[in-house]
Order: structure tokens, then C-alpha cells, then sequence
């Protein structure tokens, strides 16, 4: 395995790809279209909508989140077109292969 040198990325791997996770029910494909600050992000989803979302208290510091990432929302149920939580944030490797396969339409 060839060694990561600070500021490179990392080299793409077919585990990594293994990982992805694929919305389930309730959970749409978006991509991070401005910081809010205060734990949260304005998300333009695959459903069409742009929601406010919140990034949940396991993920703040563990996933480090940038404008234009791909990510996993669970939208809310009471509002639905407006709100949501940020799930999962998929890597560049991943996200290229959600587009592949369909899930990513942007």
C-alpha cells in the first residue's frame, strides 16, 4: 500500500468503493452548496429541493465537511422540502461512482 504523504490525496481503493453506502428509504443524494456556520449546511438534494441540514453531534468532528461534497441526507418528515440531517459524506472515489451508477444526477 503506498504511503499517504500530508497534503496529497489518498490513492483510490477498491475497498473503499465496497463501502459505499447507497440511499435507503427516506434518504436523498445532495451535494453542499454553502457553510452556514453553527453546525449547518445548505444542501441542494437530487429530489430537487435546497435544504437547510444539520450535521449531528457523532459527525462534527470525525468529518471534516467542504463545499461541494457529496453527502447523505435524511430529509425531515414534517419539513420535508426544507429541512434535513447530514448522514454519510462520500468520498471523491464514491461520489464518482454514484454518478456511474445512476444515484448522483448533477
Amino acid at each position: 500500500m503506498p504511503k499517504k504523504v500530508r497534503g496529497q490525496q489518498e490513492p483510490t481503493y477498491e475497498s473503499e468503493i465496497k463501502q459505499t453506502r447507497i440511499p435507503g428509504k427516506g434518504e436523498v443524494v445532495g451535494i453542499i452548496v454553502q457553510q452556514l456556520g453553527f453546525d449547518r449546511v445548505t444542501v441542494k438534494c437530487n429530489d430537487g429541493y435546497t435544504r437547510l441540514c444539520r450535521i449531528p453531534g457523532r459527525m462534527k468532528k470525525r468529518v471534516w465537511l467542504r463545499d461541494n461534497d457529496v453527502v447523505l441526507v435524511a430529509p425531515w418528515d414534517f419539513q420535508y422540502e426544507k429541512r434535513g440531517d447530514v448522514v454519510w459524506r462520500y468520498t471523491r472515489a464514491q461520489a464518482e461512482w454514484l454518478k456511474n451508477r445512476g444515484y448522483l444526477k448533477m
